[in-house]
């Protein structure tokens, strides 16, 4: 049987637009949503914002919510209420965005990276165990792709060490563990609203937390430091309802109204979301099952997984070509991939602090096979299916 001609090499690209990895999917009703907030009294904080915080208690279950600006801004507030300081380390996964390691740094501690456990990808308990110093005062545990971190395991080594479990969730939204939905497992869980997520409010994050006195930490922090409720000033001097007092050094972390509104609006088609990524996760899934070139990510047992990304992973010892060989070739067939992500620590910053590559083997193992291929709701059947086609298309021409 003839392998058909790769497109890289002249031949008949399987489609004739680029397709991308992710894509927002912004309707009437989140343009009207946004439209009437932007005439309305507020544009920056305002009664969205609490609703918003409402919605996403109810979604995730957990009892409080802080609305941000974006998700760095969610773990970095995370890690100062976690009483990140000087000296302090925080053990994290080297396969993620650099968010996850630098919200350490932004507080004056050090990242410490854990290896990956190689088939789910994400943080491997042991390892976490491995890394715990006199020093270690969090964890900061990452939802590889929207899969499930191992929470009993963390949660239990966390408590062990008196550590601080903040979950950075900004792939799994609506991902459940046991039953549990995330965002009300951790003693913080971060979330970001970027447009390739499952919702998306432009740029927005969240923290959300079980605990009264982090919730009030958060809220502080998001807004300059600034405390209104004249019950808690530490003054107090009843001038009048304008009065406020900055009680710790804070930031403008804040959402906008009409970010709300959009998220909210987006959050009542959530499910629908997540329903299509669930489809075209299994059409994937059928697909590559019987391609042993093709290495896919492990779901943990008892777990609900969205997916925010669908990852490939390519066996060398069964393909001719590079990774790049692969990823440039899957893109000259109009089906653009991306790299989720080069190891934080091989960054030229954190190499100038110190770090050096070899010190998650597993991860960088991971790394150097890894692609995502277009995953998104409005992703259609035909073009899953080209999608479908362009990996077994390559896989085919550079098997051994």
């Amino acid at each position: 049987m003839s392998k058909e001609k790769l497109a890289i090499h002249g031949g008949e690209p399987v489609r004739s637009e680029k397709i991308y990895y992710g894509r927002q999917w912004i309707n009437e009703d989140d343009v009207k949503a946004v439209s009437e907030t932007l005439l309305s009294d507020y544009l920056t904080t305002g009664p969205k914002v609490a609703a918003l915080e409402d919605v996403l208690c109810e979604y995730t279950g957990a009892k409080f919510a802080t609305v941000v600006s974006n998700g760095t801004a969610a773990l970095h507030l995370a890690a100062i209420a976690a009483g990140i300081g000087e000296g302090d380390e925080v053990i994290t996964t080297g396969l993620t965005f650099m968010a996850s390691a630098n919200c350490a740094l932004y507080c004056g501690g050090k990242p410490v990276f854990a290896d990956i456990d190689p088939e789910t990808y994400n943080i491997d308990p042991a390892e976490i165990e491995k890394k715990i110093t006199s020093r270690t005062k969090a964890v900061v545990a990452v939802d590889y792709a929207g899969c499930s971190i191992d929470h009993a395991a963390i949660r239990e080594i966390c408590d062990r060490h008196h550590l601080v479990f903040i979950e950075d969730a900004a792939h799994a939204i609506g991902t459940r563990d046991h039953g549990q939905g995330v965002g009300s497992i951790a003693d913080m869980t971060c979330f970001s609203f970027h447009p390739v997520k499952t919702v998306t409010s432009g740029e927005g994050g969240a923290i959300t937390t079980n605990d009264p006195e982090l919730h009030h930490k958060l809220q502080l922090l998001r807004s300059h430091g600034i405390e209104h409720d004249e019950a808690l000033m530490w003054e107090a001097p009843h001038e009048g309802i304008w009065y406020y007092e900055q009680q710790m050094l804070g930031y403008n972390y804040r959402l906008t109204d009409f970010q709300a509104a959009l998220l909210m609006s987006q959050m009542n088609r959530i499910d629908m979301f997540i329903e299509r990524r669930h489809a075209i996760t299994e059409k994937y899934n059928a697909a590559f099952a019987d391609l042993p070139e093709i290495i896919l990510q492990k779901e943990l047992p008892d777990t609900q997984n969205v997916h925010h990304l669908y990852e490939i992973r390519l066996n060398d010892e069964l393909l001719s070509c590079t990774r790049r060989e692969f990823f440039d070739a899957m893109s000259a067939e109009n089906v653009q991939c991306q790299i989720h992500y080069v190891p934080v620590y091989w960054m030229p910053y954190y190499k100038s602090l110190g770090y050096t590559e070899g010190l998650c083997p597993n991860c960088e193992k991971v790394y150097k096979g890894i692609l995502s291929i277009p995953l998104y709701p409005r992703l259609t059947d035909a073009e899953t299916d080209d999608v479908i086609k362009a990996v077994r298309k390559i896989v085919e021409w550079y098997r051994i």
